[in-house]
């Protein structure tokens, strides 16, 4: 049986840490069958590494990180190559209409006004392709909110929250509702609170949508695997020795 690995980034936020679990618990009610480790890449514990090495039979490991980036093409990678070169490992969860879904039901509870400008935002990364993530999952949030939605970073990336709330407060809308595109509490969460937007949507934490999402994809990824497992099969029946 195949084991799914939960890999979070790690945190020094107790309350992030209790969220990550708590969302891991929610993954293992959806199919109590399969198997569910949590993991992280540094500062928590258990380090990813270590849950790998203690593992039998097929791994799927899912990132719980919401863009491309360092450590999704990276840092985890080279973590699952040094433990488990076997092991697949699936997307990141975002961007995904699932997503949008919570953020939109964050923002609902926050007090989001029809009126409101509304702003993503996002840890960031030094990774364009990272940032181009960000932007199209605030494209599916404005889609689902049926208004614009600006895409800013917290820490690296341009426009910075800093930047788009100030020119969101020069426009017409009466307030700005700034949505936490984060997984859990913890320092970033922190930073987007302190921006001075009128309100700030909880993070992403612990949810239907998002344990559903998990489960995507990593039926995903033991689909692609499967396939790629299978063309190599083939290639090497083509290429075996025919009798003379």
């Amino acid at each position: 049986m195949t084991t799914l690995v939960l890999a979070g980034h790690g945190t020094r936020s107790a309350r992030g840490e209790e969220t990550v679990a708590g969302l891991c618990d929610l993954v293992r009610a959806g199919r109590p069958g399969t198997r569910v480790e949590q993991a992280f890449l540094e500062i928590s514990s258990p380090l990813l590494a270590d849950v790998l090495a203690g593992l039998t039979g097929p791994v799927v490991v899912v990132p719980l990180l919401l863009a491309g980036g360092y450590h999704v093409h990276v840092d985890l990678p080279s973590v699952v190559a040094a433990a488990r070169p076997d092991a697949v490992v699936a997307a990141p969860l975002g961007p995904h209409p699932l997503l949008a879904a919570v953020l939109a039901r964050r923002l609902a509870a926050a007090g989001l006004r029809t009126a409101d400008s509304v702003i993503l935002g996002a840890a960031g990364s030094s990774d364009p392709a990272a940032l181009a993530d960000v932007r199209a999952a605030a494209r599916l949030l404005s889609v689902r909110l049926a208004r614009p939605v600006s895409a800013a970073f917290a820490a690296a990336g341009t426009p910075t929250v800093a930047e788009t709330l100030e020119r969101s407060r020069s426009g017409p809308a009466p307030r700005v509702a700034l949505a936490s595109y984060l997984l859990a509490p913890g320092f970033f969460q922190g930073r987007l609170e302190a921006a001075g937007a009128d309100l700030v949507s909880q993070p992403l934490g612990v949810d239907a949508d998002l344990a559903a999402l998990i489960w995507t994809r990593f039926d995903q990824a033991r689909r692609t695997a499967a396939a790629a497992g299978a063309g190599r099969a083939r290639r090497s029946l083509r290429e075996m020795p025919r009798p003379a």
